[in-house]
């Protein structure tokens, strides 16, 4: 998990931020073959397809961090301008740290990160064979938190691919998002999953979708936006995020639209057929909102970490969204 911590202490009507990404820094250990499918990218790896992007000197083994740790280490990186206009929008800054670090020492959710903010931003990139859940007690650390006037919980799983036992259809997910880098089968999320269930979220994250791209622009696509559903204009001047080849589509399982709402749908890319627009999909589902209900008097959010990173584009929508996020809390 990563955190970008204000070095505030929290006040009634500050707007403190805290966006945490659930990550795996160490290598995986060593596991059967059969079950080591869902390998993460390491830095050599990414070197060599985006060749020769990252042939500069301040990306070698002298000046950066190679193996996974290299390609985790890009991300930290692509967020400096979210954190930028972040700090820039609520006048705090925010620093980072990672729920499982380089040592493989363990930072769990709890209630001294909870006691000086009031945005939390959860990102699953843990892959699963990592094993990773939330415990009990940060379940209940967070629900804690969520009980204060004014805070927001962000929860963002990143994508499911190939959780099919059928070559075919893992072909057929390869094929459509068409990145190199991720292989057949690569499952991510299952503390954010965790986290959702314990609190009561009716969201599964699923698949790897490419987005479709604006014919005369070439670029993403517009949103596909339910603006009466959006009371809090979390969306308010919004058109686009940013593109991202395998996107997950964040599944409702009720059908309660009171608890939830769909807030912006993604058209999908329609070039290469998948099994979610075999079944009929033409969109999928990018950002979620659950209103303050009952003893919860916070809002939870939900959207994927590439949204928040500038590795795949940045657009002024894509500000504009950020800076919605850190003044509408």
């Amino acid at each position: 998990m990563v955190c970008y911590r204000p070095r505030r202490r929290y006040r009634a009507g500050r707007q403190l931020r805290r966006p945490a990404w659930d990550r795996y820094r160490l290598p995986p250990p060593p596991r059967p073959r059969p079950a080591a499918r869902s390998p993460a990218r390491g830095w050599t790896g990414v070197r060599r397809v985006g060749w020769p992007h990252y042939e500069k000197p301040e990306w070698s083994e002298r000046e950066f961090l190679q193996g996974i740790a290299g390609t985790l280490e890009l991300f930290h990186l692509s967020t400096v301008r979210f954190q930028n206009i972040v700090g820039e929008a609520t006048g705090h800054p925010v620093v980072v740290y990672q729920r499982i670090d380089q040592a493989g020492q363990r930072l769990p959710l709890d209630d001294q990160i909870f006691g000086d903010t009031d945005t939390m931003m959860i990102f699953g990139l843990d892959h699963m064979i990592t094993e990773q859940e939330a415990s009990p007690a940060e379940i209940e650390a967070v629900r804690k938190f969520l009980t204060r006037e004014g805070t927001c919980l962000m929860i963002g799983p990143h994508h499911d691919v190939g959780v099919s036992n059928d070559p075919a259809e893992r072909q057929m997910e390869y094929a459509h998002h068409g990145d190199p880098l991720v292989p057949r089968q690569q499952r991510f999320g299952l503390y954010t999953r965790s986290l959702m269930k314990g609190l009561g979220v009716p969201v599964e994250n699923r698949w790897g979708l490419r987005p479709a791209r604006a014919p005369e622009t070439n670029q993403i696509a517009p949103l596909t936006t339910m603006k009466d559903f959006d009371t809090r204009g979390w969306l308010s001047g919004v058109t686009t995020f940013n593109f991202h080849p395998h996107l997950p589509h964040y599944a409702l399982t009720t059908d309660d639209t009171k608890l939830i709402r769909v807030l912006a749908r993604q058209p999908v890319d329609m070039s290469h057929p998948h099994p979610f627009t075999e079944a009929g999909n033409r969109e999928f589902n990018t950002f979620l909102w659950m209103p303050p209900s009952g003893t919860r008097a916070g809002d939870i959010l939900l959207a994927d970490l590439t949204i928040f990173t500038t590795l795949f584009g940045g657009t002024d929508s894509l500000d504009r969204f950020w800076n919605n996020l850190a003044t509408r809390t």
